[in-house]
Order: structure tokens, then C-alpha cells, then sequence
């Protein structure tokens, strides 16, 4: 069924559920996105993970609009923040809730002062509002009822992990509280199989779509569209070392990595919800 629905994509088409269309942001916002995805200042590693992560149809999909005021949960080196932070300049607002200053773990900080160094030092950043966000403890992205779009990619499974359903639930409150009525929030998240036992994402990195989409439903959203943009028929989800074994991380070196390399990134749901 993913391979057909991968064929609809390549065409240029998105699978969409409650009847909404594929074609939620208008032809000038789209140019605007592909514009800042396509510029040579993005890194090159970044842009080499453009055919894995989709960040155009990805971003169309979601309905981003450059005067829109924008929440990106949990940056990290900026990969997303290199693409919407261009999008939105001069038109929008970009919150960027990064880690919190007073993380005592060494990545949390590092990973911090390098992306204040980016807002400080690149023009494309300029004009990003730096906020803290963590699933346990922080949860003010941005002032309440001010922003049109969150966007979170790739986080949830690390909210379940530490600290479980409470961080998993806690964290779309506080988008929740954060988002205008019917704000968006957009989620890509590693994708486990429906089948799978539950407990496998307490290790695994993948969550059950079902799941994810539960735990929105408790904190105020309503599924508006999923899409398969981000699919990729051939993970199995089941690796040594979870997701963490697929590119980009290849966490067993080079053991087998051509074979993971030829399977690509992972299986990824995109969801599209509505602040109700």
C-alpha cells in the first residue's frame, strides 16, 4: 500500500484524510519555501537530506504561510530553522524553543550556544526569538494564544522516552496553549508499526501513529490531514539499535551500513492538527 501511495506522491500528489486537499498553502508561499530551501547558503549536508525529509511538500502540506507566527519545537542544530527562518523574516515571527539555558547535560548546552551563535551571527537568523521548551519543565514556547503554526519534527519519541505519556501529553498542552483557536500543529514523527508491542517505543525512537494522534486528541487538537510525504516503505522499523541504525546517525558504524544506507532514512507519519 506505501509503494502506491509513494507513486501518488512522486506525481505530486498528497493523500489527505477528512476530505482536505493537498494544496493548503497558496502558489507564493510555496515559491517562498522553495526559495529558502533551495539557496546555496544552506549547508550541504543539510540540503543532502532534502530527498529524505521533503521540507517543501512537507512545509506546503502543513499550510505555512510567510506572515504567519511560527513555533519550531526543539531546533537542534537548525536544519528546519535554515529554511523557515528565510520564509518568515521580514513578513512572520519564528520562535525557536530550544533547550533551556539552565540544562545541566553538556550536549543541551553546546547545542544551545551554537544556535544563539547562528541567530547572532547569520542574517537568515536575525530576526529568530529564541524560547525554552523542555517536555518536563518548560513549556512556554511562546506567549499565549499568539502563534498560527507549531511545528514539531522528530521530537515526540523523545518526550516519551523522558519522561513517557505525561511529557508526551504535557508538550502538545503547552502548543496547545501557546496556538491562536484554530491554530496548526504539524508533527513528523519516526513511524512504528501498528502491530508492534507498545513498550517497543520506550527504545525503539518510532512511535505508533495511533498513539501520537491520541494524546494531540487529549490536549485540545483534532486531526485536520495525515500525508505520506514522508513514508518510506522500506524500513521495518525493527533495527539493532533503533532508528538511531538508519541514517543520518548509522549507529553501528560501518557494519552493514551500506545496507542501511540503501534503506534510507526512516518511516516517518506527518500529521496536520487544529487547535480546537
Amino acid at each position: 500500500m506505501k509503494l502506491g501511495i509513494k507513486a501518488l506522491i512522486a506525481a505530486g500528489i498528497v493523500t489527505a484524510l477528512a476530505g482536505c486537499s493537498s494544496t493548503t498553502g497558496s502558489d507564493s508561499s510555496t515559491a517562498s519555501i522553495a526559495k529558502a530551501a533551495q539557496s546555496s547558503e544552506r549547508a550541504e549536508n543539510n540540503r543532502a537530506r532534502d530527498k529524505y525529509r521533503n521540507p517543501v511538500q512537507t512545509l506546503e502540506f502543513f499550510g505555512l504561510k510567510p506572515n504567519m507566527t511560527v513555533v519550531e519545537i526543539s531546533p537542534g542544530g537548525g536544519w528546519y530553522t535554515e529554511i523557515l527562518a528565510p520564509t518568515i523574516k521580514g513578513q512572520g515571527t519564528l520562535y525557536a524553543a530550544h533547550f533551556p539555558a539552565s540544562s545541566e547535560r553538556e550536549y543541551f548546552k553546546n547545542s544551545l550556544a551554537a544556535f544563539k551563535k547562528k541567530v547572532a551571527t547569520d542574517s537568515r537568523f536575525s530576526e529568530v526569538q529564541v524560547t525554552e521548551f523542555s517536555a518536563a519543565s518548560h513549556h512556554d514556547v511562546a506567549p499565549a494564544g499568539s502563534a498560527d503554526m507549531v511545528l514539531t519534527f522528530r521530537n515526540v519519541h523523545n518526550w516519551y522516552m523522558r519522561p513517557g505519556d505525561e511529557g508526551v501529553l504535557k508538550s502538545f498542552q503547552a502548543f496547545h496553549k501557546a496556538l491562536k483557536p484554530g491554530g496548526i500543529l504539524g508533527v513528523v514523527e519516526h513511524r512504528l508499526p501498528e502491530h508492534r508491542d507498545t513498550e517497543d517505543q520506550k527504545r525503539s525512537g518510532y512511535m505508533k501513529q495511533s498513539y501520537v494522534i491520541e494524546m494531540a486528541k487529549k490536549a485540545g487538537f483534532e486531526l485536520v490531514a495525515s500525508s505520506e510525504i514522508n513514508a518510506n516503505p522500506l524500513d521495518s522499523a525493527n533495527h539493532p539499535r533503533g532508528v538511531w541504525t538508519l541514517p543520518p546517525r548509522l549507529a553501528l558504524g560501518d557494519e552493514k551500513s551500506a545496507q542501511y544506507k540503501a534503506i534510507g532514512e526512516s518511516d516517518r507519519m506527518t500529521l496536520k492538527f487544529k487547535k480546537i
